[in-house]
């Protein structure tokens, strides 16, 4: 069956045929891809055609698709039970490695998803502060909680949207929105307002509207001002951690926040969600204290041994180097490509996650991002995905490299970005 006709099926089945908006190649046209399956750093579509996959998912498989100690944890497993119900051993065996990675988490608690963490964890600052308010970075996007999908990336940016009907005004009211990257304004926010907010939850690494870096200094001059007003500070890795580094962005940054939240990596490509923090926060949550929180299916077996399996083989040596170098490779041989085509473009890249603005930058915030010429990208996605190169079908997402990206893939990419820059101009 063509795409087409796969594609026309979906929609007699599934609203707009996908079970996530972005999947729908809204930002680029066209008609979707449907994969059958995936092997190390490649994916196969229904055709049996090949691809150099750079979107891993949307980040989770850092060590590749299909990897078989991760395939034989999860094949093991299922033989024992998929869920109990019940506390498993297993669910102690990641905390304890969540919490031996990441100084700033004394306590995890593990969900099913990123947006199931950003909501609890939002959810706990009210409580223990006994505020209403949040503060969110325009761009950045952290689920599809009613609160925090004001000014949100991903799909809400890809597709034009300024938020979503649904959300209650009175709940929207409660989240203030200040640029990315911009200390000042939430200075000046919390001088006005400052009594009033819960926490300010961003992403140390904006991946949603594209990546893009935090400048020097402002993800600690954010830290000096959360606590000065008394405001927690949430940040939400479910995309960079253990995937900047192993202890995330965090200890990237040398930033201690107060909660925070993890997914995709920690579920080694099943459904997965975290958050943590200090123990006195934590230890608020039922039902030890009374900020309420549950999921019958949080910290499942098979989850868990994917993400003890996933975390256990980035521990080895020479992994997160091997990354670092394949990136940086791609990084400047993606810019260099295109500049040789007479096209101006921004790569902002953090450890093995990068976006390609076609704009000549620099890409630093929501505006600045929003300026990059999503038609220029849409013929670039395009380009590639007839090479056999498949990236996000989206301007304002990450390309993930994993693991398993090495020199083959490096050279058939940037062989595959010249003759589509070529195309192009």
């Amino acid at each position: 069956m063509s795409m087409e006709k796969l594609f026309a099926e979906a929609n007699r089945f599934i609203p707009g045929g996908v079970d996530s908006p972005v999947r729908a190649f809204g930002g680029v046209g066209g008609t979707p891809v449907f994969m059958e399956r995936g092997s190390g750093a490649r994916v196969y579509d229904t055709d049996g055609k090949e691809y150099i996959d750079y979107l891993g998912s949307w980040g989770p498989l850092i060590v590749g698709h299909a990897h078989p100690r991760v395939v034989a944890a999860i094949r093991d497993q299922a033989g024992k039970g998929t869920s109990f119900g019940a506390p498993s051993e297993l669910e102690t065996d990641l905390a304890r490695r969540v919490c031996g990675l990441v100084p700033a988490c004394e306590k995890v608690r593990f969900v099913s998803s990123g947006t199931e963490a950003t909501m609890s964890a939002i959810r706990l600052a009210r409580g223990v502060t006994g505020r209403q308010g949040v503060v969110k970075v325009a761009g950045c996007y952290h689920g599809h909680v009613d609160s925090l999908l004001v000014s949100a990336g991903s799909g809400v940016l890809t597709l034009s949207l300024p938020g979503s009907p649904g959300v209650p005004d009175a709940l929207a009211a409660l989240t203030h929105v200040i640029p990315y990257n911009d200390p000042a304004a939430l200075e000046r926010l919390l001088v006005e307002k400052g009594s009033e907010i819960a926490c300010i939850i961003l992403e140390p690494v904006a991946g949603n509207m594209g990546v893009i870096p935090p400048a020097a200094k402002y993800l600690k001059k954010v830290r000096e001002l959360t606590r000065e007003h008394g405001v927690l500070m949430i940040l939400d890795e479910v995309m960079t951690g253990f995937r900047v580094h192993a202890g995330g962005a965090q200890t990237l940054f040398g930033i201690k926040p107060d909660l925070s939240c993890f997914g995709k990596v920690i579920g080694g490509g099943l459904p997965v969600g975290a958050f943590g923090g200090r123990a006195d926060l934590m230890d608020q949550l039922a039902p030890v204290g009374p900020v309420y929180q549950a999921g019958t299916l949080s910290g499942n077996p098979l989850a868990m041994r994917a993400g003890i399996e996933t975390l256990d083989i980035l521990a080895e040596d020479g992994t997160y180097r091997r990354m670092e170098e394949v990136s940086g490779a791609l990084q400047a041989g993606l810019t260099q490509a295109a500049t040789a085509a007479g096209l101006t473009v921004t790569a902002n890249r953090v450890g093995s996650m990068m976006t390609m603005f076609f704009t000549a930058g620099p890409v630093t915030d929501f505006d600045s991002a929003t300026q990059s010429d999503t038609g220029l990208y849409a013929k670039y996605f395009h380009g590639m995905l007839k090479r056999g190169v498949y990236v996000a079908p989206s301007q304002f997402e990450a390309a993930f490299v994993s693991s398993l990206h090495g020199d083959a893939e490096l050279e058939a990419t940037l062989k595959a970005a010249r003759e589509t820059f070529g195309e192009m101009t």
